[in-house]
């Protein structure tokens, strides 16, 4: 007598029985083409099939009508929309991703139900335990023990500032971003940055003055040591709240200003309130702007905003909620906005405070053919806002970049990562990541997404010495 975990989730009262149906290895389907006048034929491909699982089970109650309660656990336990881990008592190092499938007759005698759960498994593979290794070197060889290929998972911590970015195997596959640069060529840093602030001090800050932001300045800004939050708001009819700014160390024409914010609205719909940071000229005009907001009463929707210009003379490249309501509810991560000549781009994302990748992402590209907004960017104001006496809501700012953007120049090839960056070739996913965000616009057009093979794996790490490579995977199992 054993049992199974689910999502995670094991139920006492139900022990799987004699007679299941888990096959040992996942249907294959064998493709045959038949030419005429000669016997048999020639197998031109095999296709793996979703896996199928029986499981009988006996479940235990107290009494009948304990029963019946048991069959609407049983159903919110294992009816779900997408495949999850199971896993059973008498294979517990190796995990199937399945759903249930069909439905669930039970025989029932008194307190007693016996019957067979149908498991669907469209991934038709099982999986061990996933493993991690180091490599110790830029040239390494790695066991692979899976009766199937797997999908490797690299990250690269970057060391020096490279321009590109490969991992190449012993079948001559490589995933690569970036561009070698010739003797030709010389690299550069195509995002100087030349300011940055981690919110954990105000000195250098001073308070904003009238006009710099959309409202009445009034209140106090402070920091809790990780991020710039109003600690008061003043009063006032409309928005109003704390705003301090501080000067950049030199005058930008072409910049790029990312900032990571946090906005937490979605549990009070009654709250309002917003989070932004404006870039301004030498003489306090606003240039642009980057906020997250919720100014809706009795309802929690995350809004959005990215603006070149001013609140009366702008265009907004992001003025939205995201893909559906409350897309943005609880926003934490990032936002970006930037111009190279008239061009203005603009990018935001929430991240995963757990794998640090981006999502619930929105990319938006605007030409500016009228050059209206061609200022300069000399200083940084930082705001937290509430709207009249409405109650405000918790969030603030965590961190600031500012960078110059460079100019292209022939035979220059940019760097495209720099020490501390984490580039990620995720095989799993089939994405490529440097910091969380999804970079496949820096893939070279000969790389592919490679598979572990069973036995040793070589892989070979360029540029030499220039990153921490570490590699996670999970073996395949037929």
């Amino acid at each position: 007598m054993y049992g199974m975990t689910f999502r995670g989730i094991r139920k006492d009262y139900i022990t799987i029985i004699r007679g299941r149906k888990r096959p040992p290895w996942a249907p294959l389907q064998r493709n045959i083409l038949t030419v005429p006048g000669l016997p048999g034929g020639y197998l031109t491909d095999t296709v793996t099939n979703p896996r199928q699982i029986e499981v009988p089970v006996l479940i235990k109650a107290n009494s009948f009508p304990d029963l019946q309660k048991l069959k609407e656990d049983l159903a919110g336990w294992l009816v779900t929309d997408t495949p999850q881990e199971l896993i059973f008592d008498d294979e517990p190092d190796r995990v199937y991703f399945a759903v249930v499938d069909e439905s669930l007759d039970l025989e029932e005698i008194v307190k007693w139900g016996h019957g067979t759960i149908k498991f669907l498994c469209p991934d038709p593979y099982k999986y061990g335990p996933e493993k991690e290794a180091i490599f110790p070197s830029d040239v390494v060889s790695l066991p692979y023990n899976g009766t199937a290929p797997g999908d490797p998972v690299f990250e690269l911590e970057v060391l020096q500032p490279v321009t590109f970015a490969m991992i190449q195997n012993q079948n001559e596959e490589y995933m690569m971003i970036g561009k070698p640069v010739d003797v030709t060529d010389t690299p550069y840093t195509k995002y100087e940055r030349v300011f940055y602030s981690d919110a954990d001090t105000l000195t250098g800050w001073t308070t904003a003055a009238p006009g710099e932001i959309d409202g009445n300045i009034d209140g106090e800004m402070e920091t809790n040591g990780i991020r710039f939050q109003a600690k008061s708001y003043g009063t006032g009819s409309t928005w109003h709240g704390p705003a301090i700014k501080t000067s950049l160390p030199e005058v930008l024409k072409d910049f790029r200003l990312t900032a990571f914010v946090s906005l937490y609205n979605k549990n009070t719909p009654a709250q309002v309130g917003r989070v932004e940071i404006y870039l301004l000229d030498e003489n306090g005009n606003q240039v642009c702007k980057v906020a997250m907001k919720d100014a809706r009463q009795g309802q929690s929707l995350a809004w959005g905003e990215a603006r070149a210009g001013t609140n009366t003379d702008g265009h907004f490249l992001i003025n939205e909620y995201g893909d559906r309501p409350g897309n943005w509810n609880d926003f934490y991560g990032h936002l970006r906005i930037e111009r190279v000549g008239n061009v203005w781009q603009a990018y935001f994302a929430m991240q995963d405070p757990v794998t640090k990748k981006h999502h619930t992402r929105r990319f938006a590209y605007w030409r500016d053919t009228e050059n209206k907004y061609t200022g300069n960017v000399a200083q940084v104001v930082v705001h937290h806002g509430q709207y009249g006496s409405l109650q405000p809501i918790e969030g603030g700012v965590y961190s600031i970049n500012v960078f110059k953007i460079n100019p292209d120049q022939s035979n220059e090839v940019p760097y495209i990562a720099q020490p501390g960056d984490i580039i990620t070739f995720d095989h799993t996913t089939k994405d490529i990541l440097i910091n969380g965000e999804s970079r496949k616009d820096l893939k070279d057009f000969g790389a592919r997404f490679f598979e572990l093979q069973k036995g040793e794996n070589q892989f070979v790490v360029l540029p030499s010495n220039s990153f921490a490579v570490r590699i996670r995977f999970r073996e395949r199992f037929l």
